[in-house]
């Protein structure tokens, strides 16, 4: 593996060049594109019997309930179309697995990553089919480094786009790494469910099961509520007792500027940038109030259960 160096020297841009043109033939074959309902997204295969690794937002319409069984069109890369069987997903990690149609014991597969944890730094790169399956164009790459590492996810400066959902990054030997989640409005920071979601709940997604209780299908919990003030600025509105944010100190009309340096100008932003954290992570929240600008290092916590 390429490990990053501070300069980011040619030789190193070279070598990373070469390990991934040396990687590509044989993660390719395993892309899907996948057709839903409403739009586009992606999936990979990973055994040789058809079992197939997608987001679980990639399987659900709009307010629709999670639901095994349901049925999603796939192409390969040779252009063919096969159907999918929705097994099960874990919904609070947005992890979710299909299986191919037919008895065949010989799709091409992509090796999951078991051992080794990304670091940051590492690079990496991400396939998918932004816009949705284009035999013309084909598959889209995309490399980039691992900007954060989560409990169960990762964050890279990948740049995806809509239909990428669902689909595969990649170490640079071609291990994979993460299935493509969340992608940013600027494109160059996005999360991607790391391989421990999966491999924690492997048998229980195989069987058709639906796993809700980790972290209540909501990432870490922080305890406010949040709104859009009076010029258009993101502020708490309130704060639950003896939550993460009433221990750090946060407190009604507090403006909420930034996430991990990352802006947060709206409350979608906001509760996609939390949900993407897990309880135990650290955040750094950067808030204003009458008394100035401060940060705030938080440690989410496990969402009361109700």
């Amino acid at each position: 593996m390429v490990r990053p160096c501070s300069a980011g020297s040619l030789q190193e841009l070279a070598d990373v060049q070469s390990s991934v043109q040396a990687s590509l033939p044989h993660v390719r074959p395993a892309l899907l594109a996948l057709r839903t309902a409403t739009g586009s997204a992606s999936g990979v295969i990973v055994t040789p019997d058809g079992i197939v690794l997608t987001a679980t937002h990639v399987t659900v319409e709009d307010d629709e309930a999670p639901k095994p069984g349901k049925r999603l069109k796939a192409w390969l890369s040779t252009g063919r179309m096969v159907m999918a069987t929705v097994l099960g997903m874990d919904t609070a990690t947005d992890a979710a697995m299909l299986k191919l149609d037919g008895e065949r014991n010989n799709w091409p597969f992509v090796t999951v990553q078991r051992a080794e944890t990304p670091e940051v730094g590492n690079w990496c790169f991400a396939l998918g089919h932004p816009g949705g399956y284009d035999p013309a164009r084909g598959d889209v790459l995309r490399v980039g480094r691992i900007l954060k590492v989560m409990p169960n996810g990762l964050q890279t400066d990948c740049v995806l786009m809509g239909g990428d959902s669902g689909g595969p990054l990649f170490s640079l030997d071609g291990a994979l790494i993460g299935i493509h989640s969340q992608i940013w409005e600027g494109r160059d920071q996005n999360v991607h469910v790391s391989m421990t979601p999966f491999l924690r709940s492997w048998d229980a997604m195989k069987d058709g099961a639906i796993v809700r209780e980790w972290n209540r299908g909501a990432g870490g919990w922080l305890g406010v509520i949040t709104r859009v003030g009076e010029y258009g600025e993101l502020e708490v509105s309130e704060v639950a007792a003896d939550s993460p944010a009433a221990r750090a100190g946060l407190r009604a009309g507090d403006q909420l500027i930034s996430l991990d340096g990352t802006k947060t100008s709206t409350e979608t932003e906001f509760s996609n940038q939390l949900t993407a954290r897990a309880a135990g992570d650290n955040i750094v929240l950067t808030v204003r109030n009458r008394s100035g600008e401060r940060h705030l290092t938080i440690r989410l916590g496990q969402r009361p259960r109700d």
